[in-house]
């Protein structure tokens, strides 16, 4: 026999048993799994949700202090309302003394929408940023000046508390004794036509609501018009209006002339909308201003006829193709 061979085999029989009577290993410890990643906190609803709580980071203060021109008595009347700023200045139809109950809508400018100026003198067809086919039609008038405008107390927030404003100027008008206060309505163009969209999604104050030439983002307005920190995301969140469609509760309706205009916010803002009660009016051979004085004349006919126990409007194509001529 090979004495090499049995020695080898004795060796690794000796091993194996060695191996066999060794303890087992302890189980290996189970690995924790991996924490879920945090969720991302929810987006708030409304734009009246989001806006709880917060407080915009003002940088500069701009208050041109310039006084309140006087209008023709039998136009116009200055009067104050009361606003969280203190008494802001306005303009208003006055009463007719008829003992009637009129429909009432308050306008807001374009350009610095914040302060009052001239709105009676007549203007001409192509660009009549006075709105004057209301008050031509009956329809009671109220233009608010808004916090630091004018000679106003407060400060300009660009398109922030001027929401509040604007709604409490609604309510002041809705107060006088020849208002109809259930038929309230609001309207505005460029400037003001982004601040009455913003209004009508953080409040449904208005019977309806007429945006003239609005922008889905303010952040392509010149500073002058942007008196916070634009590095803070969200105080451009909370004064874009193309952010909060989905918020507008009472009947809304944005228009735009297509020869020249707002027409990349206009469209960009009808293809996200999924809401209802926002129509989109396009106006086919009219400009950003051309298309103020003919539409304003068929909104106020039709605000006259608007009695109804809910706001009743539409705006088919033959009608504003006989509005414009």
């Amino acid at each position: 026999m090979n004495t090499k061979h049995v020695c080898g085999l004795l060796a690794c029989l000796a091993l194996a048993g060695c191996e066999r009577d060794a303890p087992a290993p302890p189980p290996p410890k189970p690995v924790p799994a991996a924490a879920a990643p945090a969720a991302p906190p929810s987006r708030p609803a409304t734009l009246k949700e989001a806006r709880q709580n917060f407080r915009s980071a003002l940088i500069r203060q701009t208050t041109p202090r310039e006084p309140i021109p006087v209008a023709p008595p039998d136009v116009f009347r200055t009067t104050t309302y009361d606003a969280a700023a203190g008494k802001l200045a306005a303009f208003v139809t006055p009463d007719p003394n008829d003992g009637k109950k009129h429909p009432a809508i308050v306008w807001i400018t374009g350009g610095d929408c914040n302060s009052i100026g001239d709105v009676w003198t007549a203007a001409p067809a192509s660009n009549d940023q006075t709105a004057a086919a209301y008050r031509e039609a009956g329809v009671v008038m109220l233009f608010p000046s808004l916090r630091g405008g004018n000679e106003n107390p407060g400060q300009r927030e660009g398109f922030l508390g001027e929401v509040d404003d604007v709604i409490a100027a609604a309510d002041h008008l809705a107060a006088l004794d020849y208002v109809d206060p259930d038929r309230i309505y609001l309207g505005g163009h460029s400037t003001g036509g982004t601040l009455v969209l913003l209004a009508a999604e953080y409040s449904d104050r208005f019977r309806a609501v007429f945006s003239f030439g609005p922008v889905d983002e303010i952040a392509g307005y010149g500073s002058e018009l942007l008196p916070f920190d634009t590095h803070r995301p969200q105080e451009l969140e909370l004064r874009s209006p193309g952010r909060w469609l989905g918020s507008i509760r009472s009947p809304t309706f944005v228009f735009e002339g297509l020869d020249r205009g707002n027409a990349g916010p206009f469209h960009a803002m009808n293809l996200a909308s999924t809401n209802p009660r926002l129509s989109f009016v396009a106006v086919d051979g009219a400009d950003h201003f051309s298309v103020l004085a003919p539409m304003n004349r068929l909104i106020a006919r039709k605000i006259l006829a608007d009695a109804g126990p809910a706001a009743a409007f539409a705006f088919p194509d033959s009608e504003i193709r006989d509005a414009l001529r």
